[in-house]
């Protein structure tokens, strides 16, 4: 990490504590199945309890970089607070998991605490890591990556398991990634002293800042693409599996994004944050344009194209993060960063929406080629970032 100071367990502690914060998000997605079949609710109601969720996310994220939460308090004890509040909000939604308006309400709850969770966890890394800042968020986000392939590694186990376990399970873990992150790591040393006032200045040195705005706009055009495609990939995949078979492939595609974000964070220290995300942008925007032959292509090409996808468009994330967070002012980082999220969470649920929506009159093999607009977009606006990348600096 080029970050001798640092002590060796602060790193992993962050990747397991993010990990488990972050497996809030699936914990209801992974037993649908079992609720569907028990409460005799229809499909529509797994897109209902997702977007509640994400509505909830970008509410948080908005109140969180108004407020500048963290940056006006020690971001620890934010993951902690949120951590345990998310716990609780998913035990509650266990308890009350047959009233499905409470359930969507649980759910939207939810998705405010990973506000504290999922950008608090890139702040903490950007203070500790001044340098190697891009290996350390590939690893980071790369285990949130690996929480969102976990849903349906259980829905593969959920003959097993039965889903209060599963969803109790998940509240457990939650905490404990809030606790062991508060107890194991102390405060970053020689981080920039917390502010007290409200940073407004956050919500605009996106636009007014050229490498900032560079950098949250191929963001942008990553999320236009992203979760599209993690919400896709089980109608991609059962136009040739189905059942457990479909569980795991779906695993195996979204999880790829975890070895994406790894990869993408060691080569960033010799390529450069912006080369590397440009780089994988512009693969996982090709496969997008692939897809009319892909889809019909012999399995061993049609898993290999879907395995590239999988690495790559979840694999320029952490460089995104990473590029951000080295070009805001140092005070404004986590709001920045958070603000960031909120913004391009909101553009996802507008391309899942749109993209679900096409799917259903018209052959994905004709529809997924249009989510290479984001990646064309992204790498347009991250252009001067490219230019500038000559020495690695990550």
């Amino acid at each position: 990490m080029a970050n001798p100071s640092v002590p060796r367990h602060v790193l992993p502690l962050l990747v397991l504590a993010q990990f488990a914060g972050t497996s809030l998000w699936f914990a209801v997605n992974a037993v649908m199945p079992d609720l569907q079949r028990e409460q005799g609710w229809d499909a529509a109601a797994v897109g209902a309890l997702t977007s509640a969720l994400q509505l909830g996310f970008i509410a948080g994220t908005l109140v969180f970089a108004v407020l500048s939460v963290a940056d006006r308090f020690r971001p620890r004890a934010v993951f902690l607070v949120c951590s345990l509040a998310g716990a609780l909000c998913t035990v509650a939604a266990w308890a009350m998991v047959r009233h499905y308006p409470a359930l969507l309400a649980w759910r939207l709850a939810t998705g405010f605490c990973l506000a504290g969770i999922y950008p608090v966890g890139m702040k903490i890394a950007a203070q500790w890591y001044t340098r190697g800042l891009g290996a350390a968020m590939g690893l980071l986000i790369g285990a949130l990556v690996l929480g969102s392939a976990s849903a349906h590694a259980l829905r593969a186990l959920s003959g097993t398991l039965p889903w209060p376990s599963l969803m109790l399970g998940v509240a457990a873990l939650a905490a404990a990634g809030g606790l062991l992150l508060y107890w194991g790591t102390g405060d970053a040393p020689a981080t920039v002293a917390r502010v007290s006032t409200l940073q407004w200045r956050a919500l605009g040195v996106i636009w007014t800042d050229r490498r900032v705005r560079s950098s949250v706009l191929g963001y942008f055009g990553h999320m236009w693409e992203l979760y599209t495609l993690w919400v896709l990939v089980p109608l991609i995949l059962a136009t040739r599996l189905q059942g457990t078979d479909l569980s795991w492939a779906a695993f195996g595609v979204i999880g790829s994004g975890a070895l994406g974000c790894a990869v993408g964070g060691w080569l960033a220290l010799r390529w450069g944050s912006a080369r590397v995300a440009g780089t994988q942008l512009a693969t996982s925007g090709l496969c997008c344009l692939l897809a009319p032959w892909a889809m019909a292509a012999p399995d061993a090409l049609f898993a290999l194209w879907l395995l590239v996808w999988g690495t790559t468009v979840a694999g320029d994330s952490p460089q995104f993060s990473t590029l951000t967070a080295r070009n805001a002012p140092p005070a404004l980082v986590g709001s920045v960063l958070t603000l960031a999220n909120s913004a391009g969470f909101a553009l996802s649920i507008v391309s899942i929406l749109l993209f679900v929506a096409l799917a259903r009159h018209v052959p994905l093999a004709h529809v997924l080629p249009w989510l290479a607009v984001g990646p064309a977009l992204g790498l347009w606006a991250l252009r001067p970032l490219w230019a500038a990348d000559r020495q690695p600096v990550a």
